[in-house]
């Protein structure tokens, strides 16, 4: 007859200690090392991220010298001028558009007709030549934008472009980017 192997209890189990390689707080260093370095690299994305789109580098609230002051605050809330009155592509075509020197001459033939700031205005009426205006909104060239889907679907102006009306100068007043809060609210 064969004899069984006498079963032990693990509590008589004898534990054999290794040999420590390592420390024991190296789990804990290595785990707050990665996670310390993920933070990091995290909030180093965030803080370029945060720089890339600050007024200081998109020049946003910078004034830029035109050949004619032009003040929207002194047409748009003092005189009640509707954009679409100077802007008259922005409901039909891509762009809205600078408007023609006769749109200006409309108004400026009779008032404010000998101010010397408005010379360049009536010298382009007289030369039929385009004032050359500096660009305030400068888009990457892979980007379209039709300004007519938009003004169509009832995104005002000031969506984009600040509070126009209060513009004295010619100046970026708020950052063009697209993103869902720009779009109307269905209900």
């Amino acid at each position: 007859m064969r004899r069984a192997h006498p079963v032990r209890s693990p509590a008589k189990v004898q534990k054999t200690d290794m040999a420590q390689i390592f420390h024991r707080s190296t789990n804990f260093i290595s785990r707050f090392s990665v996670f310390s370095a993920l933070f990091l690299i995290g909030f180093a994305l965030l803080a370029v991220l945060a720089v890339a789109r600050s007024p200081y580098l998109t020049r946003q609230n910078i004034s830029r010298e035109q050949p004619v002051q032009f003040s929207h605050k002194h047409h748009v809330a003092d005189d009640g001028i509707d954009c679409r009155y100077c802007h008259t592509g922005v409901e039909t075509s891509a762009v809205a558009g600078i408007p023609p020197t006769k749109t200006c001459m409309n108004c400026h033939s009779v008032l404010f007709n000998n101010v010397g700031y408005l010379e360049p205005v009536r010298e382009s009426y007289r030369t039929d030549k385009s004032i050359e205006w500096v660009k305030v909104h400068r888009l990457a060239d892979f980007v379209y934008f039709n300004h007519s889907i938009h003004v169509n679907k009832g995104v005002g102006c000031t969506t984009c472009h600040g509070q126009v009306e209060q513009l004295v100068s010619s100046a970026v007043v708020r950052i063009l980017r697209s993103t869902a809060n720009f779009l109307p609210s269905s209900s």
